[in-house]
């Protein structure tokens, strides 16, 4: 009896997001915490926007696949397999073009080339999560011992004592 159309709706993706940024994107969720009616529905999409050589970090979301169509622009786009192969998939998408990441896994797109570009990406849950590998490792409210990182990242320590956030 409470529900009404505004439940439903979202307005302004067709508004390109600020990408004035260190990373030279933005991603604008449609998740249910934007549309309260995607509760339990299992499916939400986002729009990518990337400024010229723009990334998108390599990032998994853990309770969705996602299907991202390019409207614009030429994007390299790339996922990781699992252990024990990690093998990289990657393509260049332009225009039209549809690419899976499989839910889970590492992936990430690059805007390579001189103009804009943008994406819609569908995901399989209401509400996807993110997680940003780099600001996973290096942000973490308790810092990882910095030996620790050295040797996963098979890096001397100094490389380490400077971790930079990759999205603000």
């Amino acid at each position: 009896m409470d529900v009404n159309a505004e439940d439903f709706f979202f307005s302004g993706l067709n508004k390109p997001g600020n990408t004035n940024n260190r990373l030279g994107s933005n991603v604008t969720a449609v998740n249910v915490n934007k549309i309260a009616g995607l509760n339990t529905l299992g499916i939400s999409l986002a729009r990518i926007d990337f400024a010229p050589y723009g990334l998108n970090p390599p990032h998994t979301h853990p309770r969705a696949t996602e299907v991202l169509t390019v409207i614009e622009g030429t994007l390299l786009i790339s996922f990781v397999t699992s252990n024990p192969q990690n093998r990289l998939i990657f393509k260049v998408l332009n225009a039209g073009d549809v690419f899976v990441f499989p839910e889970g896994l590492i992936h990430f797109q690059f805007n390579r080339g001189h103009k804009n570009a943008v994406a819609i990406a569908g995901l399989s849950s209401q509400n996807p999560g993110v997680i940003t590998v780099a600001n996973a490792v290096f942000g973490s409210n308790l810092k990882i011992d910095e030996s620790i990182l050295a040797k996963v990242f098979q890096v001397d320590k100094k490389v380490i004592d400077y971790p930079v956030r990759l999205v603000a």
